[in-house]
């Protein structure tokens, strides 16, 4: 793949479902001349409640068709693949794939120190976002909490809903009550909900999001590799492996416009190798 014009090529980016439209809002705004490729991957969403066996298998799957669609560089939009995938896929693929839970610890740690995370159950369960802010900074204090209601809700158009601001301060209470100076936003589609976020949590609390950083670290990575796009871009495909018209709805009021949206049929992988075996049997 390298050996054509790479920079030509399209940003991969992937999530469970709309989450990931953070992201590539982010990719719009900080980098306009790229041209992207999104897959949302709606027929297996909520990830939030899969095994790691099972997330390994759905990032491979993808990146498998992104690396066939001749993608420079993959963006994991998802913490969940991030969290339980990232370090294994990294080492199949020949192009760079970025995660993104280390560009949300590094911003966390510059703006506080008792830092809470809300996540997907398995982000929470991972332990991802400790790790990592703690391997930066070991006295920074975390607190994480696992929402396994938030993605649903989104992905049902439900944000303004009495019921998901009475859920909101479920989640967050614990946090509050530890007096964090800063939230993580653990799970791309939870920006979606900063409305009800502003309405429970103190002003004076920082609120991270990933999406924007990890955009500042893909620009950094096409920078040192000689692979920016300097050129008007294609316009973004999409793709979904659930319902095209269900996404198209969700998605357009957060892109501002009605995606034409295709279905995709993933190809299926059968084996994992020996190495992710293994590690899996870590992370497990």
């Amino acid at each position: 793949m390298f050996m054509r014009n790479v920079q030509d090529s399209p940003i991969g980016v992937f999530d469970s479902g709309v989450g990931g439209l953070t992201v590539l809002r982010e990719l719009y705004r900080q980098l306009p001349q790229e041209s992207i490729l999104y897959f949302a991957d709606t027929a297996r969403l909520p990830y939030g409640n899969r095994s790691a066996e099972e997330i390994v298998q759905f990032a491979r799957e993808i990146l498998t068709w992104m690396g066939q669609q001749n993608v420079k560089m993959a963006i994991m939009a998802c913490n969940t693949s991030s969290a339980l995938a990232l370090d294994l896929v990294r080492q199949e693929f020949n192009f760079p794939i970025l995660g993104v839970i280390l560009p949300g610890a590094r911003a966390a740690v510059k703006r506080g120190r008792r830092i809470g995370v809300i996540a997907t159950p398995a982000t929470a369960q991972s332990n991802a976002y400790r790790q990592a802010i703690q391997e930066i900074n070991p006295q920074a204090q975390v607190w994480q909490v696992g929402c396994p209601e938030f993605v649903p809700l989104i992905e049902q158009n439900r944000i303004h809903d009495p019921y998901t601001k009475q859920v909101a301060w479920q989640y967050l209470s614990p946090l509050l009550a530890q007096n964090i100076d800063t939230l993580v936003y653990g799970c791309t589609h939870y920006h979606h909900l900063s409305p009800v976020f502003q309405k429970i949590i103190p002003a004076t609390v920082n609120l991270i999001d990933p999406a924007n950083f990890v955009v500042e670290a893909a620009q950094k990575e096409l920078e040192l590799m000689g692979l920016r796009h300097n050129y008007a871009p294609l316009p973004t495909r999409f793709g979904v492996s659930g319902c095209p018209q269900t996404f198209m709805r969700i998605s357009q009021q957060w892109l501002g416009y009605c995606p034409l949206t295709e279905k995709i049929s993933l190809p299926k992988i059968v084996n994992s190798s020996p190495l992710i075996e293994e590690k899996l049997e870590i992370i497990e």
